[in-house]
């Protein structure tokens, strides 16, 4: 059992930058797949972005490549988002995961959610 507790977000100016985290509790941590998803209000959570258990291969969906970094420090049970040049359509809950692997753009592959972060990006 592995428990997810997010941090990081708040209110930034578009264009800004945030770094969310994620601490993972438990001695498996490096045994999961983490991923990024969102949500934004009145639409269905999407995927954002996923690590291997390594660190050694990164997956972005399309609307972030480019502007988001996903890392892990597997000795510190924790997964980061680093968001650069954020836009007013990143305005979403922030969710982290953790799964054994599978099709990382679907939530089905994770089985631990964190509670979420908020992230606001005003115009």
């Amino acid at each position: 059992q592995v428990q997810l507790v997010e941090s990081g977000g708040g209110l930034v100016q578009a264009g800004g930058s945030l770094r969310l985290s994620c601490a993972a509790s438990g001695r498996t941590f490096s045994r999961y797949v983490m991923g990024w998803f969102r949500q934004a209000p009145g639409k269905e959570r999407e995927f954002v972005a996923a690590i291997s258990t390594s660190g050694s291969s990164t997956y972005y969906a399309d609307s972030v490549k480019g502007r988001f970094t996903i890392s892990r420090d597997n000795a510190k049970n924790t997964v980061y988002l680093q968001m650069n040049s954020l836009k007013p359509q990143d305005t979403a809950v922030y969710y982290c995961a953790a799964g054994p692997g599978g099709n990382y753009r679907d939530t089905e592959a994770y089985g631990h959610w964190g509670q979420g972060t908020q992230v606001t990006v005003s115009s």
